[in-house]
């Protein structure tokens, strides 16, 4: 057997057993929804089926490469999908308003984290962790600041917990917050846009609650990524001037930061724009992203730990639980007024 097959062989029995799983909690998830109402949607049953799944069973090590591909590079593709569904013009005119409330909920969701930071005494590279995590896109914000200011194994591992935890937690109340309030599908969008923490979640919850609202969510969230590189580079000014050896890390932290899928969405909405995506071949990609996203929900949820919980701390657990609170408080008084 050629070495290019047989890697390619070898990747595909690495993957099998997460992406199996995953699709079939996908699977399972769709067809239970048939008999339920459409409130309760393929996406959130997913994610609670996974959660489930996940913490009710130890699942066997060869299913985490499956899972993280899943819940990374299939929900990205998801996402990109997504922009088939909208035109330029449609994305410019969610994203546009939403620029300037992004600023704002940046700065807010900062001085909260800086302020509980201060009352509960939690090392300042804990409390830049959970707020660039909190304030712009959840893990992968935090993995691309935590170089940039040399945070220690510890420190990211706590941020990491806490943004998984109050971005699950946001996930699974907000749709329902919404149903209950009779949230319009622009202003659920935009609040989930503003105030959940990581795209995935983002996604999910938008998903959930309708498809214009995942559309007016994916938009919001994605003008949040775009802010992660100058955020990791003033991570850097701030560690530097703080005495933190940081190193080269700041430049490279800056680059891998850039989240390149918001440029494959915007290609897809320029296509879309000119013509080049029909109707059709919208409706058809747009099927495709909202099983992509399904997917890698599934995984998400086979991949939460609750009781990371209580690994947590009570400290940092008060600094995450307070800025997602103000989040969500401030976000849905912005989204109010654009939805």
């Amino acid at each position: 057997m050629p070495t290019e097959v047989a890697d390619v062989v070898g990747w595909v029995r690495r993957m099998a057993p997460g992406l199996l799983l995953a699709l079939a909690v996908a699977a399972g998830a769709g067809i239970v929804a048939l008999g339920l109402p459409a409130t309760i949607g393929p996406v959130l049953l997913a994610v609670v089926g996974g959660l489930v799944i996940g913490n009710a069973v130890r699942l066997p090590p060869t299913t985490s490469p499956g899972l993280g591909l899943a819940s990374k590079r299939i929900l990205r593709l998801g996402v990109v999908l997504l922009g088939a569904r909208l035109t330029l013009g449609d994305v410019v005119a969610i994203g546009g308003p939403a620029i300037g409330v992004v600023v704002l909920c940046l700065l807010i969701a900062g001085a909260v984290v800086a302020l509980a930071a201060r009352v509960t005494g939690i090392p300042p590279r804990l409390a830049v962790l959970i707020g660039v995590g909190t304030a712009i896109c959840g893990n992968s914000a935090i993995m691309a600041t935590a170089p940039a200011i040399d945070a220690e194994q510890r420190e990211i591992s706590f941020a990491v917990a806490t943004i998984t935890v109050f971005g699950t937690l946001a996930l699974l109340t907000f749709p329902l917050i919404g149903h209950l309030t009779g949230m319009s599908d622009a202003v659920f969008g935009f609040w989930a846009g503003l105030a959940i923490n990581d795209t995935s979640q983002v996604v999910a919850g938008g998903a959930a609650y309708s498809s214009q609202a995942l559309d007016v969510a994916t938009v919001v969230k994605l003008v949040r990524n775009m802010f992660i590189a100058p955020v990791v580079l003033l991570a850097g000014v701030w560690a530097a001037r703080r005495h933190v050896h940081a190193g080269g890390a700041t430049r490279g932290s800056v680059r891998s930061a850039f989240p390149v899928f918001v440029l494959g969405f915007l290609a897809l909405a320029v296509l879309r724009s000119v013509g080049l995506i029909g109707d059709e071949l919208a409706e058809v990609l747009g099927v495709v992203a909202t099983t992509a996203i399904t997917i890698a929900i599934a995984a998400v949820g086979l991949s939460t730990r609750l009781q990371d919980l209580r690994s947590i701390g009570i400290r940092p657990f008060a600094v995450g639980m307070t800025a997602a609170v103000a989040l969500a408080a401030v976000a849905l008084g912005f989204a109010t007024l654009l939805g």
